[in-house]
């Protein structure tokens, strides 16, 4: 660990925290309508008026702007008309809260500038709670230390036990109290707990970490002598490497060839050196020296095309996850129904969701393709794809064997009961049957009797299973196409 003593100071620090979690299955209109009751509104490009209304004094997200980013078939899965549930249903809320976070060795004062929550398919979420650091000129070490200590929902380090949030006369100790029992009270009793199963420590469904992930802008005072934005500077950006327990700067590696090689693979620089874009699984930043005017702009970037850009990325590598996960738990000689429905849902994730062009604008895709390197979603699909063709060869397998094993037994059935038995009994059950008749059988008359009958119970019983595995089937179906 490298101790850093000077380092510039920040005009502008904006902060954005997103939350994965999972929903519980078949809640979606229940969590709606607690969403509209504690004041969230839908959110739709459609109407302008919310261009300007979640984002702060003097930044402006042009919907027109932020749909022609996208390609088509992707605009239509991230900005959804009314009834397409489909897709990212995206309900948001001006909280406009004044709060102060009290750590170690700083306190800092910051302003809850809005919430979103996002519902997606395969029974995802997403909470983004909205910050600006309102104190000016503050050290960049600070302002790191907030955003490493604000995006810990529970205590892990020394440093999450000394941090305190205090708003509107409230106290929280923890960041998870004052998300889910103060920010967003109503969300808590909707996460699925079944991702945790086995956990020993956790307590909430995290789909990548403890911590929740952040987009961050860092706009940089041009009136000091900062020639350029350091390759230190950018990595303890990416790495959220704050203050020590002895309140200095540091950065979290000691060897300058490595800080030099990860940045380099981690970072966007096609406008360096005055703005830099870093990358990585926890954190999604943009560092500018830019002019006020140019600043600006790219806030509103972060906080349009490039906020749903990193959206679509965690939602592919969690969906990614998860269903490599349902595969590692399949029981393959036995989960019959949950292979075809984990078959439906590779192919509808492929189908849908997963395009290897997504962005119309050069730039854009550039950092989106940055993303997905860095979350490894592209090798994660080509072993996805893997799983499939082995589900299919498996279930073709499966199921000839099936149609043989069938075949084998309802053919000798048949041939046993229809020649021997049905010639032995077949007299006696014609028109009004005489049933003390078969009080004098023999013992293959009576066997031939049993055949005949357990052959027409056989022949029911399959063409009932069927029918009911068909609407079984068609009802699992129409589930996961609303979901």
């Amino acid at each position: 660990m490298v101790e850093l003593h000077s380092e510039p100071t920040l005009h502008t620090a904006l902060l954005q925290f997103i939350f994965p979690f999972s929903i519980k299955p078949g809640q979606d209109k229940e969590l709606i309508a607690s969403l509209q009751r504690e004041g969230f509104t839908r959110f739709f490009l459609d109407n302008k008026e919310l261009e300007n209304a979640y984002y702060g004094e003097g930044y402006c997200v042009s919907h027109e702007k932020m749909e022609r980013s996208y390609l088509p078939f992707a605009a239509h899965v991230l900005f959804p008309r009314e009834k397409d549930s489909d897709s990212f249903r995206r309900f948001s809320r001006v909280n406009d809260l004044p709060c102060r976070l009290e750590m170690l060795f700083e306190s800092v004062n910051f302003r809850i500038l809005s919430t979103d929550v996002f519902l997606c398919p395969f029974e995802l979420g997403f909470l983004t709670i909205r910050v600006a650091i309102e104190e000016k000129n503050l050290p960049f070490s600070t302002v790191l230390e907030f955003a490493d200590r604000f995006r810990t929902l529970e205590d892990v380090c020394y440093q999450d036990k000394h941090a305190f949030i205090h708003c509107q006369e409230k106290s929280f100790g923890r960041v998870e109290d004052f998300v889910f029992k103060n920010l967003v009270s109503g969300l808590e009793p909707f996460l699925d707990p079944a991702e945790i199963d086995g956990a020993y420590f956790e307590t909430l469904p995290f789909f990548v970490d403890e911590r929740m992930l952040v987009q961050a802008f860092y706009g940089f005072n041009r009136e000091e002598e900062l020639d350029e934005i350091s390759v230190e500077l950018r990595y303890r950006a990416s790495q959220l490497d704050g203050l020590t327990i002895d309140g200095k700067p540091f950065t979290s590696a000691s060897d300058p060839e490595y800080i030099e090689q990860y940045t380099r693979e981690h970072c966007y620089s096609r406008w360096g050196p005055d703005t830099y874009y870093m990358t990585n699984e926890q954190t999604f930043c943009c560092l500018s020296r830019a002019k006020p005017d140019i600043a600006t702009e790219l806030v509103n970037q972060m906080y349009g095309e490039y906020y749903y850009g990193l959206l679509l990325s965690i939602f592919h590598k969690i969906v990614l996850l998860k269903l490599a996960n349902l595969h590692s738990r399949l029981r393959i000689n036995h989960d019959y129904d949950q292979i075809e429905n984990l078959i439906f849902l590779i192919n509808k994730f492929s189908a849908k969701f997963y395009f290897l062009e997504l962005i119309s604008q050069s730039q854009g895709r550039e950092i989106f393709f940055q993303l997905r390197k860095v979350y490894g979603n592209d090798a994660l699909f080509d072993e996805v794809k893997m799983t499939l063709n082995d589900l299919f060869q498996y279930q073709d397998k499966f199921q000839a064997k099936r149609r043989d094993t069938l075949l084998m037994v309802l053919t000798v059935f048949t041939v046993i009961s229809g020649i021997y038995g049905m010639n032995q009994v077949i007299e006696d059950l014609k028109g009004n049957i005489d049933w003390s008749k078969m009080l004098e059988y023999s013992l293959f008359e009576y066997l031939a009797l049993f055949l005949t009958f357990s052959g027409i119970a056989v022949s029911l019983g399959l063409t009932l299973r069927e029918a009911r595995n068909g609407i079984r089937s068609r009802r699992k179906r129409r589930y996961y196409d609303k979901d």
